[in-house]
C-alpha cells in the first residue's frame, strides 16, 4: 500500500477501535504492510484521538530499524512475526476487547462457534502469558502463529488479529467479540439494582472532592459489587492503570472518599463502582476497565479458574505505567 494512504488508514482505524470499545485510551496497536520489507505501525503510548498521520512510524521487518517522530509500539515484535509468517497478511490489529479477553482467561478449549465462523476467523488459538512487550510474549505468540492461527487470544492480555486488509481484520475483531459474548459464563444480572437516591448523594460528594470522577453501574460491575468481593487483576491493562485489586467499600460516603484518596477505583455494594482520575479521558477509561475486569472475574469464577496476574508482575506493570504516563502528561 502507498505509505500516505497507509498512515491515514491507521489513524482512522485507531479512532474506530475506540468508538467500538475494542480498545481504551492508548491500549492496543495497529499496523499495515507497505511492501515485503516495511510496515507502518502506531506509536507507543499516544492517544488514538491525538494521533496524526505524521506520528505513524515506519518499520523495517528485517532489521527492526524504524523512522518517525515517536518510538513504535512496544508490541511491534508480534506484528513483525505475523507479517513474516503470513505473506498474505497486510493488516494487523491488537485489541483489548472485553469478551474475547475473558475467554482467553478460561474456556477457550470449549469455545462454541459454527464452521462458517471458524473459517471467517481463519484459525483461533491461545498464546501463553507473557508481560507486554517481552520476549516471552513474542515467543508465545510466534508459536501459535506458526501453527496457523490468524486470531490469537493472548492470555491476560488481549487479542491479535491478522487480515489481508483493514476491513477483514476489523470484521474478525467484531465477529470474535460476538462469539465470545455468547460463550462467556456466569450470571450478569444483579440481584440488587443500583440505589438511585443514595448513588446521587454519593456521586455529588465524590465529584466535589475529585474533579474527574464517575459512577460505573454496568450489570457486571453491580454483580461484583453486590457480592462484596474485591476484583483482582487478571488482565494487564487493569494491573497497569488500577493495580492489584479493586476493593469493596461500604456505601458510607466518608469511607468511599477516604478509600478514593488511596485508590482510583472501588466497589460499593448497592451502587456499583466509583472511579476517579486526573482527566475526564482517564475517568472514562477507568470505567471501561472496571467493567471489563468485572466481566472477566464473573466468567473465570463460573469456570472455576483462577487467572490472577502474579503480584510481582502486577506491581511492575503499575509502576512502569505510572512513571511512563506521568512523563507523557508532563510533556503535554
Amino acid at each position: 500500500m502507498e505509505e500516505g494512504k497507509a498512515r491515514k488508514l491507521l489513524v482512522d482505524t485507531g479512532r474506530k477501535l475506540l468508538e467500538t470499545g475494542l480498545v481504551a485510551r492508548t491500549w492496543g496497536n495497529i499496523s499495515c504492510r507497505l511492501d515485503e520489507d516495511n510496515i507502518v505501525i502506531t506509536p507507543s503510548g499516544l492517544d488514538y484521538t491525538k494521533t496524526r498521520e505524521e506520528d505513524i512510524v515506519k518499520l523495517n521487518l528485517s532489521t527492526g530499524e524504524w523512522q518517525g517522530l515517536h518510538k513504535p509500539s512496544g508490541e511491534r515484535r508480534i506484528h513483525v512475526a505475523a507479517y513474516r509468517i503470513f505473506p498474505d497478511v497486510n493488516f494487523v490489529i491488537h485489541t483489548h476487547q472485553t469478551y474475547a479477553t475473558a475467554i482467553g482467561l478460561a474456556g477457550f478449549e470449549r469455545l462454541d462457534m459454527t464452521g462458517e465462523e471458524r473459517e471467517k476467523l481463519g484459525g483461533v488459538m491461545r498464546a501463553d502469558y507473557g508481560l507486554p512487550g517481552t520476549k516471552k510474549l513474542t515467543e508465545a505468540v510466534n508459536a501459535v502463529l506458526k501453527a496457523g492461527a490468524r486470531v490469537v487470544l493472548m492470555a491476560n492480555h488481549g487479542v491479535l488479529l491478522c487480515g489481508s486488509s483493514r476491513d477483514e481484520a476489523m470484521d474478525k475483531a467484531m465477529l470474535l467479540e460476538e462469539i465470545c459474548k455468547k460463550n462467556v459464563k456466569g450470571s450478569f444480572e444483579a440481584t440488587q439494582e443500583a440505589a438511585s437516591e443514595k448513588a446521587e448523594v454519593l456521586a455529588k460528594a465524590v465529584k466535589e472532592k475529585f474533579r474527574h470522577a464517575a459512577l460505573v453501574k454496568t450489570p457486571a460491575v453491580l454483580v461484583c459489587a453486590n457480592r462484596g468481593l474485591p476484583i483482582y487483576a487478571q488482565v494487564d491493562d487493569m494491573a497497569q492503570m488500577i493495580g492489584r485489586k479493586i476493593p469493596v467499600v461500604s456505601d458510607e460516603t466518608g469511607r468511599v472518599l477516604k478509600a478514593l484518596e488511596r485508590r482510583n477505583a472501588v466497589l460499593v455494594p448497592g451502587i456499583g463502582a466509583v472511579v476517579r482520575a486526573e482527566t475526564e479521558d482517564d475517568t472514562t477509561a477507568l470505567g471501561l476497565l472496571v467493567d471489563k475486569a468485572a466481566v472477566c472475574g464473573i466468567h473465570t469464577a463460573a469456570c472455576g479458574v483462577k487467572a490472577e496476574i502474579g503480584i510481582i508482575d502486577t506491581v511492575l506493570m503499575n509502576f512502569v505505567y505510572k512513571r511512563k504516563y506521568s512523563k507523557q502528561k508532563a510533556r503535554g
